[in-house]
């Protein structure tokens, strides 16, 4: 099993309200999982105002994954 493929993306998702609502993705950790099925995160950092915000957990797309060389 390959470690990278495993890997998830952690992110916030905060939209505003009001008229103009918005909705913005922020990378903020990775997640690995363990071998009963269980996550561990691993935050980069933690949104300001965690009580307006959503952590999701998302597969790695290509262009977010590390370049290898």
């Amino acid at each position: 099993m390959n470690d990278k493929k495993m890997m998830q993306i952690v992110g916030a998702v905060e939209r505003t309200v009001g008229e103009n609502k918005k909705t913005w993705w922020t990378k903020i950790g990775v997640a690995f999982p363990n071998k009963d099925g269980s996550w561990n995160l691993r935050f980069d950092y933690l949104p300001a105002r965690l009580a307006d915000t959503t952590i999701q957990l998302r597969d790695i797309e290509p262009k977010d994954a590390a370049p290898t060389e």
